[in-house]
């Protein structure tokens, strides 16, 4: 088996702050893939929450491998080349590998790289896909049955090529041992919620904040907003009323309102939101509020009434079950690690 080569970036680099980790395992070690016209970004952001995991702990928690094809760099969607370390023929069975692609994943691995992911697959390799690059594992027959994910611009594209395969609207899914996402921070995210399940959501939390991502290090939200969906529409009566309901949060117009602003009927309204964002008009609504909630709990000191009433709730027990609905917890739990 080809040697991975020594030269290898140095998995406890020096920091300014750190936070020690009691327990220790072995160093957990992930190979990644490159696939031509890989998209950099989703990369970098997976591997660098494990840079910065052993940064805070001074530890070597997690250890790193990239790999291509034939061992030579890969050039990235963006006409950048990334130098890698050994080719696909180092990865050891006991290696998770991640695939990772871009635009054109499900057609980035050549025949002879299909031909080791089998292999590796059939003799209880674990593999993962960062982008798009669950399509490879589409490709290598391992999805059947398993939640997964991949970037929102390449789902239409991917069901067409396997209709009986319907990825999911999350950010990231794990199922079992299967690890994918939908790429840019989304691969921030599943990292976080791997380093959490390893070393406590309070560690996760430490690297999140030194990522400057979001606190809430294991949720898989969706991957789009509802105004990206409605902008997606092109449905100008759609856009007309996602912006009345941003425009109207502390005090919120009815349906009936928004229909007659939109000049359709409730009834129009319903089915439109249905057909084109997948929700009733009525839980987009209360999602953009209780977005706007949560951003008021960790922005300011008003306390979780005003915040409620701020967000159009005119109860507190209303709004408490709503936010722990759509965020895992209570509004006065949120608050306590905000």
């Amino acid at each position: 088996m080809q040697e991975i080569s020594s030269k290898q970036t140095d998995l406890v680099p020096s920091g300014a702050f750190s936070f020690p980790v009691d327990q220790l395992h072995d160093t957990r070690w992930f190979s990644f893939l490159l696939l031509p016209e890989f998209t950099l970004l989703a990369f970098s952001a997976a591997v660098d929450p494990l840079r910065i995991a052993n940064q805070l702990a001074q530890k070597p928690l997690y250890g790193w491998r990239i790999l291509s094809d034939d061992g030579a760099p890969v050039s990235s969607s963006t006409g950048i080349d990334v130098a890698v370390q050994a080719s696909l023929d180092a990865l050891s069975e006991s290696d998770y590998l991640f695939v990772c692609s871009g635009n054109n994943g499900s057609k980035a691995a050549n025949d002879a790289v299909l031909g080791k992911l089998r292999k590796h697959h059939r003799f209880g390799g674990k593999l993962g896909g960062i982008c798009t690059g669950a399509a490879t594992l589409a490709r290598i027959g391992m999805l059947g049955g398993k939640d997964f994910t991949l970037h929102w611009e390449n789902q239409p594209g991917f069901m067409e090529v396997f209709p009986d395969l319907t990825p999911s609207r999350h950010r990231f899914e794990r199922d079992g041992d299967l690890l994918t996402c939908g790429g840019g921070v989304a691969s921030t995210e599943l990292m976080l919620s791997i380093i959490a399940d390893d070393y406590g959501q309070d560690f996760a939390l430490a690297v999140s904040d030194m990522c400057l991502n979001r606190p809430e290090v294991s949720q898989r939200s969706e991957q789009r907003s509802s105004i990206a969906k409605a902008i997606n529409s092109r449905n100008p009566r759609i856009l007309s009323i996602l912006r009345l309901m941003y425009k109207n949060i502390e005090e919120p117009l009815t349906l009936e309102e928004l229909a007659a602003q939109a000049q359709i009927s409730r009834r129009q309204m319903e089915r439109l939101f249905i057909q084109l964002m997948d929700e009733p008009p009525a839980r987009v609504y209360r999602n953009i509020r209780l977005d706007r909630g949560r951003a008021l709990l960790m922005e300011t000191d008003l306390s979780v009434s005003e915040v409620a009433m701020a967000a159009g709730f005119n109860s507190n027990n209303i709004f408490t079950r709503h936010f722990k609905a759509r965020f895992g917890e209570s509004p006065y739990g949120h608050r306590g690690r905000s």
